[in-house]
């Protein structure tokens, strides 16, 4: 989990600010992703919780290196809110089984909670109409989210095996002791 929560907050340094939007291009959604296949729902909400505890005290772990509490306060803190809810999501749906299409399934349900969510936030913090919003919290998102969706089940898959073993040696240990 404290590996996962470290790549999400590595993952926000990877951005790309459009001129138009206030929402950048990140690399956190394919870290959500990949959170949510790889724990299960309880872990996965705990390991997002706690990257965003951390961005909350002032560590610069959001998007292009910010923190604070006006972060999730503002224009991009419905996305926020909306990773913590997918990752739990997503993690949900994909069960407790590693395939390739319950898992491209669970993501491409997942990820539009993230818009669900984070769109109207934006809407209503900027004050923008539909369209604007969806023109810029939305739209030029789609096409890069489809394909992190699908990188992050093929980059799971061999790791779940690995991750989920490592978690059964915890468990054994700790029953031994």
């Amino acid at each position: 989990m404290a590996l996962l929560a470290a790549l999400l907050c590595v993952s926000s340094y990877i951005s790309i600010q459009l001129p138009f939007s206030a929402v950048p291009i990140t690399a956190q959604t394919l870290v959500i992703n990949m959170i949510a296949l790889l724990l299960k729902p309880r872990k996965a909400g705990i390991t997002v919780t706690v990257w965003i505890l951390l961005g909350l005290v002032g560590l610069p772990v959001f998007s292009g290196g910010k923190g604070g509490f006006g972060v999730l306060a503002g224009a991009t803190g419905g996305y926020i809110i909306g990773y913590l809810v997918a990752a739990i999501l997503i993690s949900l749906l994909k069960g407790n089984k590693n395939k390739i299409i319950r898992n491209t399934g669970s993501v491409l349900i997942g990820i539009p909670i993230i818009y669900a969510i984070g769109v109207p936030w934006l809407k209503v913090v900027l004050n923008l109409g539909w369209p604007a919003a969806f023109t810029t919290g939305l739209l030029p998102f789609i096409a890069g989210d489809i394909i992190k969706c699908i990188a992050s089940v093929y980059i799971c898959k061999p790791l779940y095996r690995i991750v989920n073993a490592a978690d059964d040696q915890v468990r054994l240990s700790a029953k031994k002791s």
